[in-house]
């Protein structure tokens, strides 16, 4: 055992004639270290991206809540009405009627009986 282990601390296996797989397997652990460490360079960029979006999307959405509600404010009859007032228009005293206009049956066919393009 003691043999084993100097011989693993000098790193006699890869001087050995026989060194050439010990090699090969070497670099190919190097290079899954590499791959696995660019993966997790990756994500955690990714990671940061998405917790930045979603920042985003919170501040846009309480900017549409505040806007809304200003427009809301804005769209009130007593503001129009303040804001109309600064300009000398007043609001009318007499409010709105409703005109209702009473038509004669024989008025009431259609534009294409009109026309009699069906007969």
């Amino acid at each position: 055992m003691k043999k084993g282990v100097y011989s693993l601390l000098k790193a006699k296996f890869l001087v050995s004639d026989d060194a050439l797989k010990n090699w090969k397997f070497i670099v190919f652990l190097v290079f899954l270290a590499m791959i696995m460490i660019a993966n997790n360079h990756r994500y955690d960029a990714k990671n940061y991206r998405i917790t930045e979006l979603t920042n985003m999307v919170k501040e846009k959405r309480s900017q549409f809540v505040d806007k809304r509600s200003e427009l809301m404010k804005l769209k009130m009859e007593s503001t129009v009405s303040k804001k109309m007032e600064e300009k000398l228009i007043f609001p009318s005293s007499v409010p709105p009627t409703k005109i209702v206009i009473k038509s004669n049956k024989k008025e009431t066919k259609s534009f294409i009986d009109k026309l009699k393009i069906w007969q």
